[in-house]
């Protein structure tokens, strides 16, 4: 029973985005407060360029997916809509609850459901194209690509179906601990390889022609007296930079590895379950403090920390020209100058938190808030 009441709090930090154990703790009023946020000087302008509404997450995480350009996005009721240049396109409802989404090659849009359904869709009118099965929800955005789509069920088995009529072609699955953080860590397809965060602090390259494992880089080593204490999980999708691949794990380390070798970079002790992000010379991290990291690529070094937004529970960042943007748990949204991480400019959403990372979109930043609304935002 003790064991299952943690396994219960650890996904409940991970649902709601929560940046420490002691936040969820109705003792806890004594403790350290969210960041009440101070005015700024800003320098750039941010606006909103469009924005629609997909109805609300609930308890999922559900991030849109870019793909030329065209936006797709799904909400928990079973929605999913097609937009581009701010228009939609097509909206249609799956006729099913979704838990999972969305991923899209341009060609194909692929959702999942509490029960473990998997639909592809097709991106032109949104028709349904085929169902498939994985043995548990849906929780992490499947991978698309011209041959596979790959889907990551709640249990941490990663599956990888044919991408023309579903078929499954193999099943991916390891040893995980008896407790750990519920994931929406999506998959990610690169160079006849997939790539997943695992449990444990394991970063897997999956081979895509037959599910072997390529090779494994141990991100974070689980360490402590307690199962919870041992909990070093990769939560989130890890990134490409180059020939590097990074990704962070809580409780663990953020490190870098060779994208073809797995040999170990560099790596740093940090601890994050919302994510990180990279660009050509840095990598970005929000920590589960809410601090955010500047690193340098190549070696790891610490270049810049922002730490005025204590405990807002931030999303991952996302790199975005000259600037950084992060997200917070009241959906503001803030953009950091990527030279010295100061504020740069702020601009308030909806409200409701944003749990899913913030991406690019053409020349705009693309999120999607708790409360369903999906926005573009341009910053000049």
């Amino acid at each position: 029973m003790r064991v299952r009441a943690a396994l219960a709090l650890a996904a409940t930090l991970s649902a709601a985005g929560c940046s420490t154990l002691d936040s969820l703790n109705p003792f806890a009023s004594s403790g350290p407060k969210m960041a009440e946020l101070t005015p700024i000087t800003a320098s750039v302008d941010v606006r909103v360029a469009w924005k629609e509404s997909v109805g609300k997450s609930d308890t999922y995480v559900f991030t849109p997916a870019v793909a030329g350009d065209a936006v797709f996005a799904a909400g928990g009721k079973g929605e999913v809509l097609r937009i581009e240049d701010g228009a939609v396109r097509w909206k249609i409802n799956t006729g099913v609850p979704l838990s999972g989404g969305v991923g899209s090659d341009g060609r194909r849009v692929v959702v999942g459901t509490p029960k473990g359904e998997v639909l592809a869709l097709d991106a032109a009118d949104g028709k349904e194209l085929w169902r498939a099965r994985v043995s548990s929800e849906v929780l992490a955005a499947p991978a698309v690509d011209s041959a596979l789509v790959v889907v990551r069920s709640g249990d941490n088995r990663i599956y990888a179906f044919d991408a023309a009529d579903g078929k499954r072609k193999w099943v991916y699955q390891r040893q995980t601990p008896p407790l750990s953080l519920r994931t929406f860590a999506a998959p990610l397809i690169d160079g006849g390889y997939v790539f997943a965060g695992f449990p444990g602090g394991k970063l897997m390259a999956i081979t895509t022609n037959n599910g072997a494992s390529a090779w494994e880089g141990t991100v974070a080593l689980p360490k402590g007296t307690t199962e919870l204490d041992r909990v070093a999980d990769i939560t989130s999708a890890p990134v490409i930079a180059g020939r590097m691949i990074c990704a962070v794990a809580y409780q663990g380390r953020v490190a870098c590895f060779d994208l073809g070798s797995g040999n170990l970079a560099w790596a740093r002790d940090m601890s994050s379950a919302a994510g990180l992000a990279a660009d050509s010379r840095q990598v970005y991290i929000s920590d589960d403090k809410g601090a955010v990291h500047a690193l340098d690529l190549a070696s790891g070094a610490s270049l810049w920390k922002q730490d005025k937004l204590r405990l807002r529970q931030l999303s991952a960042p996302v790199a975005h020209g000259r600037m950084v943007a992060v997200a917070d748990v009241k959906g503001v949204v803030h953009f950091l100058s990527r030279e010295d991480g100061s504020f740069v400019g702020r601009i308030a959403t909806d409200g409701t938190a944003v749990t899913a990372p913030p991406q690019r979109a053409g020349n705009k930043v693309l999120l999607q808030t708790r409360g369903g609304a999906v926005m573009a935002l341009d910053a000049q």
